[in-house]
């Protein structure tokens, strides 16, 4: 079972993979996580993310796609794995067609996550993190929305793969929309 929770920033999707996890049995692979591990593992891949990190700079799509597929081949990942934070873009969603091929996996469940714009700005400017202001929030937005939301289409191709599930309320209620698909 392979599921990925998609959404913008601030929907909620890292909380939502812990749970969903936690029921189903299955591991949660943040790309963040996964990230700052090889980084503090000194992998080689990890020493090619550090450079771009401590530059400041995103880490291009190929060597978040590395990552994702060193963590992938990890064996606490064998039985499933819920995708929090990757793909981002079309070039990395083909990248994790072709790693699931080679492991014989597919995608089972988009899971995309919609919350009003406003609503966002507001969950993220409650967190009080220095770097969520109103104008980084509505900068990241607009990445997400050029760069990430056009992810929606290519996983709408997949026959009933994609499940569009309303964010806007509390993480119980969104967490009890989410388990409708698995029940």
């Amino acid at each position: 079972m392979v599921i990925i929770l998609f959404g913008a920033p601030g929907v909620g999707k890292g909380t939502q993979a812990v749970l969903l996890a936690e029921r189903l049995n299955i591991a949660h692979l943040s790309t963040g996580d996964a990230l700052r591990q090889a980084i503090a593992n000194g992998t080689e891949v990890g020493a090619l993310a550090k450079r771009y990190v401590d530059a400041g700079d995103l880490v291009p799509d190929e060597v978040v796609t590395r990552i994702v597929e060193e963590t992938l081949a990890l064996p606490q990942y064998g039985a499933g794995v819920i995708l929090d934070g990757f793909p981002r873009s079309v070039a990395q969603a083909e990248a994790l067609d072709s790693i699931l091929a080679q492991h014989k996996k597919e995608i089972t469940h988009v899971i995309n996550i919609g919350v009003d714009n406003e609503e966002i700005i507001n969950r993220l400017l409650m967190r009080g993190r220095k770097d969520d202001t109103e104008e980084i929030i509505r900068h990241r937005m607009n990445v997400y929305n050029s760069e990430t939301a056009p992810l929606l289409e290519y996983y709408g191709r997949l026959d009933g793969t994609l499940k569009n599930i309303d964010g806007n309320a509390d993480v119980e209620a969104v967490y009890s929309r989410i388990r409708t698909i698995f029940s």
